[in-house]
């Protein structure tokens, strides 16, 4: 009977109910497993990265100062030197998700007045910074690995009430550490600190100033704060500027590129504080310095014979002859409409906007003929011997023409800032508006913002080698932004397409910055008339 009730037993367990059930219940104890394993994961990696974020910081002293070194989690990758309250300096050093902060926080007085007058001290400065710098890494990296271990082992144990768990949990934050360490170290890039991002806010910056026609009416006020603040802060950039960048020499040109300024008066401050600050060589204005291009706005242009420099310039599509003619009235004013001439050792070749957008009575050339006067153009710039060294269109539609045939192509009419190197060779460069656009940046939620660049040329190869960009918060606004660019093949060759872009096709742009900042929106290249 014993023998029968087993073998039954063993018969019933090999019949199909049986092995289902069996299955069903070994699933449902992979599933449960398998949630909990992923539960204590997910509590190692948000208990690790809040405690990064809370605890990864330490202070520690690095020559005459006590700076806090912190890291923490970050959708960039980038290194902070914060110099409150005048500003940051930030560096796309490495892809991980991590950001590096160093803030001074106090300056030792002693130290430093003993460094400024003992030149012994400071020859000992560099040695001993290195030194202290790098044991303030290591202690930020041990306080960083507790804290982010810690919190997750804390975090676990509160949800799941187990030992082995917080264990499985500050296991997975250590092993994030360590990857998120390790892809900072392979991907650290010593040559982002030749590219750094300024940022600031400054305390004799202008303020909000509530609406427009507030702004219309304390503008004489505004205009000096704003002078005052591209100063500070061209100041302050050639301080920070001892950083390894790119080292100009008494050979290195200067030009500086404004345009679009909409017969905003603020716009000359600007100019007027870039060119001393910068002791640029040559303005070059690539067009729209008038709103209506009527006979009323031509006193605007007398402020170009303040400026001690050559004024380059090409007439906008909201430019008329007659601006065209007060321009050129002026004494240091280089008028170029389909000419070739040479100025602070560099030719340049200028042609003006076939249009004249404010007269709704005209007809007005098309965005396709526009395309086509700039290949018909660019055509005779080819043949030009000695060949010309930048081209100087309004519109970067026409300036698209000259792909192949000059280096650099410099224009305006988008009020956006943006560059970028075709497949033959030539950059284009598209300026934003230096005036925020006149008065109708004050027409959207947030103002135009001033834009402006200064250009540095090598005097022998005439080629482009670095370039700022200067950006200031628009009307009522006090920020404060440059960012220096290197040219990363500045000797490239430069070569004719192959075909030549018909005149219906656009060209899509995207911004392709040297180091990092932050991707802008990839338009169109030419928009409608601004």
């Amino acid at each position: 009977m014993e023998r029968r009730a087993v073998l039954a037993r063993i018969g019933s367990a090999f019949r199909p109910e049986a092995w289902r059930r069996q299955r069903d219940r070994f699933a449902r104890l992979r599933r449960g497993r398998f949630w909990r394993v992923a539960a204590v994961v997910l509590a190692g990696i948000a208990g690790g990265w809040v405690g990064l974020a809370v605890g990864g910081q330490v202070l520690t002293p690095i020559g005459p100062a006590d700076v806090n070194l912190g890291v923490s989690p970050s959708w960039r990758g980038e290194t902070v030197i914060n110099i409150a309250p005048l500003g940051k300096l930030a560096f796309d050093t490495h892809a991980a998700p991590l950001r590096f902060e160093a803030t001074i926080a106090e300056i030792r007085l002693a130290a430093a007045e003993e460094m400024f007058q003992n030149p012994d001290s400071i020859n000992r400065l560099g040695a001993s910074i290195v030194a202290d710098l790098k044991r303030g890494v290591v202690a930020l990296a041990w306080r960083a690995v507790l804290f982010s271990v810690g919190t997750a082992a804390l975090v676990s144990l509160l949800l799941f009430r187990s030992w082995l768990r917080s264990l499985g949990s500050a296991l997975t934050a250590l092993v994030m550490l360590a990857t998120a360490g390790g892809v900072t170290y392979l991907t650290f890039n010593p040559g982002a600190i030749a590219e750094p991002r300024y940022t600031g806010l400054l305390a004799g910056a202008p303020q909000v100033v509530g609406s427009a026609e507030d702004v219309i009416n304390h503008f004489s006020e505004y205009q000096a704060q704003l002078a005052g603040l591209v100063g500070n802060v061209s100041q302050l950039y050639q301080v920070t500027s001892a950083l390894p960048v790119y080292e100009e020499d008494a050979a290195t040109i200067r030009v500086l590129h404004v345009s679009d300024l909409h017969l905003n008066p603020a716009a000359w401050e600007v100019i007027g504080s870039l060119v001393e600050q910068f002791q640029v060589a040559a303005v070059v204005d690539s067009g729209d310095i008038s709103d209506r291009g009527s006979a009323a706005e031509d006193v605007f242009m007398d402020r170009i014979a303040e400026l001690d420099v050559p004024y380059v310039w090409v007439r906008g599509n909201h430019d008329s002859m007659g601006t065209q003619r007060a321009v050129a009235a002026q004494p240091n004013a280089v008028v170029l409409d389909d000419d070739i001439v040479e100025v602070a050792g560099l030719r340049f070749y200028g042609a003006g906007d076939p249009r004249f957008t404010p007269d709704k009575a005209l007809e007005n050339p098309t965005n396709e003929e526009v395309a086509a006067l700039g290949v018909e153009q660019a055509r005779g710039v080819a043949e030009a011997d000695p060949p010309v060294d930048v081209a100087v269109l309004h519109d970067p539609l026409q300036g698209e023409g000259f792909s192949g045939v000059v280096p650099l192509v410099l224009s305006g009419h988008g009020h956006d800032r943006w560059t970028e190197v075709r497949e033959t060779g030539t950059r284009i460069f598209v300026q934003g508006s230096t005036g925020g656009a006149g008065l109708r940046g004050l027409e959207h939620d947030e103002p135009t913002p001033y834009q402006a660049s200064v250009l540095y040329f090598d005097a022998e190869t005439k080629r482009l080698q670095a370039w700022d960009d200067i950006t200031l918060g628009g009307l009522g606004l006090s920020s404060a932004q440059i960012e220096r660019h290197l040219e990363s093949d500045p000797d490239r060759e430069v070569t004719p397409a192959e075909e030549t872009p018909g005149p219906l096709e656009t060209v899509a742009r995207t911004p392709t910055p040297t180091g990092s900042p932050t991707p802008a929106p990839s338009p169109t290249v030419s928009g409608p008339p601004q």
